[in-house]
């Protein structure tokens, strides 16, 4: 799945895809992450989404592509701040 709108918004803003998965722009790449279970709303671990069946999820990504959600979580600029540099190919 390709958001490119993600690179359209301000910088370290995420996609809340679903009620437990986002997605964020990291500069080069889509990245995607689970949201913890507790509910509190807080990131909990990063994710390959080419591990996981579309089919489960069609109808939540149906839902945010009609009505897409953003939103700025510090994690994600925690995250980001931790990634090495980007160096040119």
């Amino acid at each position: 799945m390709s958001l490119p709108i993600l690179r359209d918004v301000r910088q370290r803003t995420i996609a809340d895809l679903t009620d437990f998965a986002v997605a964020y722009w990291d500069g080069r790449k889509l990245r995607y992450a689970f949201l913890r279970d507790d509910g509190s709303g807080t990131l909990d671990e990063e994710f390959n989404l080419e591990d996981y069946e579309w089919e489960g999820w069609q109808n939540d990504f149906n839902a945010w592509i009609a009505h897409p959600k953003f939103a700025v979580r510090p994690e994600v600029t925690q995250w980001l701040n931790e990634l090495p540099p980007f160096e040119e190919e």
